[in-house]
């Protein structure tokens, strides 16, 4: 029992002192190094590796620090908000490491944001949690007493699945008087050990010995595990079998068919008969391991592959092979044969995406790292040299990285996300090998918006008509742009530019929804006060900056019927249109007694006016030219006609629905001589004023002609350059011949137009805002001694 304590306590303090031993650390080829013990419990710390790499630790969890594994049950992990490595789960050595003398564990800590990836080391050190055990628990020899001292036996050695320090480091031969033991080292294949006759057998004195073999490993106290030796003295074969070659070596290239001979092997024996018939077999230090990838002829000592060569997996072999004669004492004799392993082209490249951002913005600039590719190839040589690439028609390059096999995926140009929002890159592995071989992976990469597109109006600019007297805080028209950008860069909100000029102040009367571009009149136009007007819209989106962009908006205003004629003669000094005319009782048919003259502020159709009869005291006596309002005799007056005759005459204009004023003349027949005294009076007051009026009149008729042809000629060429087309829509008058002049009369502001032309026909066209033919009138009503020329009447006259 004392002596159980005190290995339990040598074994902690061995324990305690392997956990200081995690403390120590070293730094090699830019990588930390730990040790730790293996058996310690889950959570042991094995090293602050943020302090030692003088990482912050505040930015480990943003910078998302990890271990990158393909192990789904990992043995360590690191904390993100320390930076200590902790131990995942119990360590087996043996499990992780074999028989390897040395069982380091590389990981991989990688770091985002920028990107860096650190290589970390942690040895794991035995301990001695196994003994040594015999593959036999009793060995049987067979010896002649001819045997001479000095003899050999190789024996199966122990093994201990323990490494290093801990392995089995000595063995033991209980006392006897005929053999003694030696130990051969062979390195990773342990210690042989080997019985050697040290004093001639006499199967007389004795048949058999029996000896015990202890092997016993490093610890303290070390382990122990005996096999019995049961030695059997035959007669006579004295001879042992002889290798015609003192070494054998060989060169095989991995993955040969099963079935191939690797070398063949040779031992001779001078005895005859049986005791000089040699077989082959391999030696006891062979492992089971050589058993499943080769196999022996015993009567010819070829060596023969039977399972699959792999170079990855080990590089060379060493089989013991032992010849024996067929003695009834067979001697044997043992070789090593050296099988060197020769490594072909048969591993593909491996590619790892060890850190991948699917993301990136388009306006990153060339250069920018996307993801860290690891390629790894199992081959050496020139068969494990690896070249990387990727597609020469993708903005993406990969740049080699200071580490070996080590490839950063980075942007080479400019990107765009509205040419292409994702790429699917084709990463190609191809060693050197011959034929070499390759691999590939994809991986996307999606373009992530930035506000880099200004909005786009659907046209620009716009071109609109609104109808005078539109209703107040109705939509009258709208706009529309568009952002080629996604999310809230491509939402776009509206406004109208209110810059405070004169030129601008219509806009103050508009509102526009600043969601979808509609845009309502807050007031109702007039097109006498304005015809046409000129506005800014601005687009703007969503995104930090916002970006926009602005359309000219061109508003016409179309004309409605909802001014009445105004009758401008006859009128009355108290401002009724009423007038009197006195006329010669001997006048003759077709005297002009006078001339209703009236003008309506609407253009077109609108504005054309047409003059009726309304009431008269005698038909047959007064006739009213329709369209110029001149009233005239039908017939000569007779001593039983009135002396005074009332007409009421109507004005109309020729608008959908007709507006109309009504003018009063009163002809009062008065004998000869008292009419050519008035007539008198009248011509030498007008005589004045027709020299006057002639000479204007001429100015005037030049003009017009000139102007007249000239938007003639204007309209042809916008009609050839245009498919917009302005043809009024306004009817016919049935009676209407279309041959007689025409004027059209309306007010703009301050001022009032005349316009001069044929009387139109159907398929007339008449252009809103044209004034070719348009001649500015003085306002009567402001300066009564200004004259009112209706050229239309005057063309009439003319024709």
């Amino acid at each position: 029992m004392e002596q159980r304590r005190y290995e339990r306590r040598r074994v902690r303090g061995y324990l305690v002192g392997c956990v200081v031993a995690v403390l120590l650390w070293t730094v090699a080829s830019a990588q930390i190094r730990y040790s730790i013990s293996e058996e310690v419990s889950e959570g042991t710390v094995v090293g602050n590796i943020a302090k030692d790499l003088g990482l912050d630790k505040s930015t480990l969890k943003d910078r998302k620090y990890r271990i990158v594994s393909s192990n789904a049950d990992p043995l360590f992990h690191v904390n993100q908000n320390d930076g200590i490595l902790y131990v995942s789960r119990k360590i087996d050595r043996e499990e992780v490491c074999a028989q390897s003398s040395t069982c380091l564990i590389n990981l991989k800590t990688v770091l985002e944001n920028p990107l860096e990836v650190h290589y970390v080391g942690v040895e794991v050190l035995d301990i001695n949690d196994h003994s040594p055990s015999f593959p036999e628990a009793e060995k049987r020899l067979e010896i002649s007493e001819s045997v001479l001292p000095g003899a050999r036996f190789q024996l199966k050695p122990s093994r201990d699945a323990d490494s290093g320090h801990f392995s089995v480091q000595q063995y033991k031969l209980s006392n006897n008087d005929h053999f003694r033991l030696e130990v051969r080292d062979k390195g990773d294949d342990g210690k042989i050990p080997i019985l050697v006759l040290q004093k001639s057998l006499d199967r007389e004195a004795a048949a058999s010995n029996s000896l015990v073999l202890t092997a016993l490993d490093g610890g303290k106290p070390p382990k122990s595990g005996e096999m019995n030796i049961l030695v059997k003295v035959l007669d006579v074969n004295d001879n042992t079998p002889v290798f015609t070659q003192d070494v054998y070596s060989v060169m095989l290239s991995e993955n040969v068919p099963v079935g191939t001979t690797v070398v063949k092997v040779n031992a001779t024996d001078k005895d005859e008969g049986q005791n000089g018939e040699v077989y082959y077999s391999f030696g006891n230090s062979v492992s089971n391991k050589l058993f499943t990838l080769f196999e022996i002829n015993s009567s010819t000592g070829e060596i023969i592959v039977k399972g699959l060569i792999d170079y990855e997996k080990k590089d060379k072999y060493e089989i013991e092979i032992e010849a024996s004669d067929k003695g009834l004492a067979p001697l044997t004799t043992e070789k090593s044969v050296i099988i060197k392993i020769a490594d072909v082209n048969d591993n593909a490249p491996e590619i790892e995406v060890t850190s991948f951002s699917s993301s990136i913005p388009e306006d990153s600039r060339p250069g920018t790292t996307v993801a860290l590719i690891s390629v790894n190839d199992l081959d050496s040589g020139l068969n494990g040299k690896v070249i990387c690439s990727i597609g020469e028609d993708v903005p993406f390059a990969l740049s080699p990285s200071l580490q070996d096999k080590m490839f950063s995926l980075v942007t080479k140009s400019p990107l765009d996300r509205e040419k292409q929002s994702q790429y699917d890159l084709t990463i190609t592995a191809k060693d050197a090998g011959q034929p070499p071989l390759s691999s590939e992976k994809t991986i996307s990469v999606v373009v992530s918006d930035v506000n880099d597109n200004s909005p786009e109006f659907s046209m620009s600019p716009y071109t609109f008509y609104i109808t005078e007297a539109n209703e107040p805080g109705a939509s009258v028209f709208s706009v529309k742009a568009f952002d080629r950008d996604e999310n809230d860069n491509a939402l776009v909100s509206y406004h109208i530019l209110r810059d405070g000029t004169h030129e601008n102040k219509l806009a103050s009367f508009l509102n526009i929804n600043s969601e979808n571009g509609e845009i309502v009149a807050l007031k109702s136009f007039d097109f006498e006060t304005v015809k046409t007007f000129q506005f800014q819209v601005v687009a703007t989106d969503s995104g930090t900056p916002s970006l926009s962009s602005n359309a000219t908006v061109n508003v016409f205003i179309l004309d409605q019927n909802d001014n009445a004629p105004v009758i401008l003669y006859p009128l009355s000094s108290n401002g009724s249109a009423e007038g009197v005319e006195e006329i010669p009782r001997n006048v003759n048919a077709g005297h002009l007694v006078s001339k209703v003259r009236a003008y309506d502020a609407d253009i077109g159709y609108n504005g054309w006016l047409l003059f009726s009869l309304q009431e008269v005291t005698d038909h047959s006596l007064f006739g009213l030219d329709r369209y110029t309002g001149q009233i005239r005799t039908l017939r000569s007056f007779t001593e039983t006609d009135e002396a005074e005759h009332k007409l009421l005459i109507l004005v109309k204009d020729n608008g959908n629905v007709s507006l109309s004023a009504t003018a009063t003349v009163i002809v009062k027949v008065v004998e000869p001589k008292e009419a050519f005294a008035a007539s008198d009076v009248k011509s030498a007051a007008k005589d004045e004023e027709g020299n006057d009026v002639t000479f204007y009149l001429m100015i005037t008729l030049g003009s017009v002609s000139v102007l007249f042809i000239i938007s003639i000629i204007v309209l042809i060429a916008m009609q050839c350059s245009k498919s917009t087309d302005y043809t009024s829509k306004y009817l016919q008058e049935t009676n209407y011949d279309g041959t007689l002049c025409h004027s059209i009369q309306y007010r703009s502001g301050d001022k009032r137009y005349m316009l001069v032309g044929p009387r139109m026909s159907i398929g007339s066209t008449i252009v809103p805002g044209s004034h070719a033919n348009t001649l500015v009138l003085p306002d009567r009503r402001r300066a009564s001694g200004e004259v009112r020329i209706f050229l239309g009447t005057i063309l009439a006259c003319f024709q």
